[in-house]
């Protein structure tokens, strides 16, 4: 049976897959079931960093697949206690939980900065402040942390004590000094679900300068866009002086293996206690040995790369025909067109690039190490189809 036919019949109808069967790939490039060629421009939704089949990593990997593939969290492993000591030495935070995906990532930040607040101030001390048009993640509780109204649907009822606030608006974080029972701020830097949306630095800057006199948890989501995707290793690094209480990430960390990683700072190193959270899979040997191969080599030189990257795509589309603006940081672009992005997406597709769409943008998520001859190319073929 073909490969579309199989899907329909056996998978969940939950995806609207685009219509091509993808089965292998070389770094940028993938190859659907007939031979034919495109150059990928998003990278799995910022999870192959390293693009398709990357020997380095498939080293790493195997290596580990043939010594150890799991023991479960009741055991210590190596690439688990050396993925933590790399993660916090690169950030300065003090100690990391690992978990399957973003969403769990965020859950256990969810619950750890409850806790936080339970065990210093006791009941009545829950609510987390979320944004507008952000996307934490498909659990009943991180949709309801999720600040889109079309997400809160068919699901009740929805896990309570979030707050949705408008990005960028100054005058909404009045409720952080007159709400008592508030006890974290939960954002994401970039906004890529809700259409690679910025934060202003000032605005980041407030929130945390509030949070800080209020004991206030800053928790910063980096799912999508940490681990080199903005041109820092993380996104919030981009806004001078900030430091989180607690960071969530997953997608890119293990460049293309099931890994979340939760990571805390000093204010909340100690809040979940043995028995309080656990994960089965949650840094599995494997996936660890993956993401310390891809943290190994987000080096600046590469993260530099990354940041001139995307100066080139901005300044190729930014004033291109059919282009109305271009957003993100590194290689997390959006790109707001005349045309509608499902359309651009579909014609980009035709001519072999695959390019991912958010809110009213196209979205571009590319490997992070996409060569300049492949990402020229693509963008050529981008700004052609939008001027169509």
């Amino acid at each position: 049976m073909h490969i579309k036919e199989l899907d329909k019949q056996f998978v969940a109808n939950t995806y609207g897959r685009f219509d091509i069967a993808l089965v292998r790939g070389n770094g940028e490039y993938l190859y659907d079931d007939t031979g034919k060629e495109y150059i990928d421009l998003g990278a799995g939704i910022a999870v192959n960093t390293f693009g398709a089949a990357d020997s380095q990593w498939i080293a790493a990997v195997t290596q580990q697949l043939m010594t150890i593939q799991h023991t479960s969290n009741l055991y210590y492993t190596e690439p688990c206690a050396r993925l933590a000591e790399m993660l916090c030495s690169r950030t300065g935070m003090k100690k990391v939980f690992f978990g399957n995906s973003g969403a769990e990532a965020n859950e256990c930040m969810i619950k750890a900065a409850r806790k936080y607040s339970h065990d210093k101030y006791g009941d009545g001390r829950n609510t987390i402040v979320t944004l507008k048009n952000s996307f934490h993640g498909r659990t009943v509780t991180t949709l309801a942390a999720t600040g889109q109204d079309v997400f809160h649907q068919h699901f009740f009822p929805f896990t309570e004590g979030f707050l949705h606030i408008t990005a960028n608006e100054p005058a909404d974080l009045a409720i952080l000094t007159t709400d008592k029972s508030i006890c974290a701020v939960m954002l994401e830097t970039i906004q890529g679900e809700g259409g690679v949306n910025v934060l202003r630095e000032d605005y980041v800057r407030t929130i945390a300068d509030i949070c800080a006199k209020n004991d206030i948890l800053l928790l910063i989501d980096e799912v999508q866009t940490g681990n080199g995707r903005t041109g820092k290793l993380f996104s919030y690094m981009h806004y001078e002086g900030i430091k989180p209480d607690i960071f969530s990430t997953a997608k890119g960390l293990a460049g293309g293996l099931p890994l979340g990683a939760t990571v805390f700072g000093e204010k909340t190193e100690s809040v979940l206690t043995a028995g309080t959270h656990g994960s089965t899979f949650g840094g599995n040997p494997v996936c660890a040995a993956g993401a310390i191969n891809i943290l190994s080599r987000l080096t600046p030189e590469l993260l530099s790369e990354v940041e001139a990257k995307g100066q080139f795509v901005r300044e190729e589309l930014t004033s291109a025909v059919g282009v109305v603006g271009v957003f993100g940081k590194g290689l997390m672009l959006g790109i707001e067109t005349e045309v509608a992005p499902a359309e651009v997406a579909k014609r980009c597709m035709e001519r072999g690039v695959l390019v991912l769409t958010a809110k009213n943008k196209v979205r571009l998520l590319p490997p992070l190490n996409i060569t300049w001859d492949a990402l020229k190319k693509a963008v050529e073929i981008i700004k052609e189809v939008i001027a169509q």
